[in-house]
């Protein structure tokens, strides 16, 4: 790693994670794009594509006195940031992230949501069902509660099909 550089989320147009990464390396930044291979269907055929496993995102290594190069590339619409300050991402997350997509492991993305949160489950056949998230591991385990009586039950579901309420 060049000294003064660090780790960075560029946010994307929807579907442009691959242009902006192929010009991130035109102007000489490491870039990466984490991917995931998925079945996409057209009228005709199917076919194995690679998604990218974070969508609207690219992962970028620059001096942060670099941003507006980064930037002025089609496709970028910021640069994660937080109270004006670009936020850089520890190498040791991006490093676990190349390990997974390289490795022969099988992964999904999953959102990533706290013990504790709300939910709201968007797939499958407890869609719109809203409860409280208690464990997660390979799958989420929603607490739906009956407040009034102090009743509960307890449902595990598939972590990618929640979201935060």
């Amino acid at each position: 790693m060049a000294p003064g550089t660090s780790w960075y989320a560029v946010w994307t147009r929807s579907r442009h994670e691959q242009t902006v990464r192929e010009q991130l390396e035109q102007k000489g930044y490491e870039a990466f794009l984490p991917t995931i291979p998925k079945w996409s269907r057209w009228k005709d055929r199917k076919k194995k594509i690679d998604w990218p496993l974070f969508p609207g995102y690219c992962f970028a290594r620059f001096d942060a006195a670099d941003r507006l190069a980064v930037l002025k590339c089609s496709g970028v619409v910021s640069i994660v940031s937080f109270d004006g300050e670009v936020a850089p991402i520890p190498a040791s997350e991006i490093d676990a992230i190349r390990l997974v997509v390289q490795s022969e492991l099988q992964y999904d993305p999953c959102p990533l949501i706290k013990e504790g949160t709300l939910v709201e489950v968007t797939h499958g056949p407890l869609k719109g069902v809203q409860g409280r998230l208690v464990r997660k591991g390979a799958h989420a385990r929603l607490i739906l509660a009956v407040d009034l009586i102090g009743q509960a039950v307890s449902v595990e579901v598939d972590a990618a099909d929640v979201k935060a309420f």
